[in-house]
């Protein structure tokens, strides 16, 4: 087993983002907004909510239509394996709650598998919650449009500050297990000094390194010889030593 004694670069990392944006865009590394809504499990507060816990906020443009209602199904199945990397999960639409309530009967419906919704949708049908966190212009806060720019994934950490966003146009559905990975890549950095590859975990494959992980920069070459002596050093034209492998399920995961 590794020695994960070394500080982690992530935090270091963490240090280069602003806490907020001087011109008021949600970015990596912000403190997300908070705010006060009702859902489908009652109100909420949401930085309270959030306490403690990663957090996925999951938005869509509205209720009763086709590409959402899969995505909301597969989300479901993914719940409590979410729950058990200690992630909390809530979803929102620009409809109210009552909207939400009615809905769920098709989604649950619809989906091949058993489900059951047993995170909160939030009811953001003034669309106030969306133009705090950027997903639609101010402008068109009033439009009774299709708010088609609400599709969006927000991963937030325990310090209640953004680890990573996705944006998504109407036509594509998003692809659950991408989540969960993400998920999984942010939390072992967040412990760790490592980053993970392109296709993590299925990355150097034809080198006999499949799910290993990159030591960041940060780890100096005596601390990567002394915390991880097992580590791998790709060989590169330049002959620079950054491209270092470790093998991931060698790491103490509980720390």
């Amino acid at each position: 087993m590794c020695n994960t004694n070394v500080k982690s670069g992530t935090e270091l990392y963490a240090k280069l983002y602003p806490e907020s944006s001087s011109d008021g865009v949600l970015r990596l590394g912000n403190i997300v907004p908070d705010f006060h809504a009702d859902t489908t499990q009652g109100p909420m507060d949401w930085h309270k909510w959030i306490e403690g816990s990663w957090a996925i906020l999951f938005s869509h443009p509205a209720d009763f239509t086709p590409v959402c209602t899969t995505e909301i199904g597969r989300l479901a199945l993914k719940y409590d394996e979410l729950a058990a990397k200690n992630v909390k999960l809530a979803t929102l639409s620009a409809d109210p709650v009552d909207s939400h309530n009615k809905w769920l009967n098709d989604v649950v419906a619809h989906c091949e598998n058993k489900v059951t919704i047993d995170f909160p949708i939030i009811g953001d049908a003034d669309r106030s919650i969306a133009v705090k966190y950027g997903m639609l212009d101010p402008g068109n806060k009033d439009s009774n449009d299709l708010p088609l720019t609400i599709r969006a994934v927000f991963i937030i950490g325990p310090d209640k500050k953004l680890k990573l966003s996705l944006n998504y146009p109407a036509s594509v559905g998003r692809n659950m297990d991408e989540i969960v990975r993400c998920i999984d890549a942010l939390q072992l950095s967040a412990k760790h000094s490592i980053a993970t590859p392109a296709n993590w975990p299925y990355n150097h494959d034809s080198i006999g390194k499949k799910g290993w992980a990159f030591l960041l920069p940060t780890v100096t070459p005596e601390d990567a010889q002394k915390h991880f002596p097992d580590h791998h050093s790709c060989k590169v034209p330049s002959g620079v030593d950054y491209l270092r492998l470790i093998d991931v399920n060698k790491l103490n995961l509980n720390n």
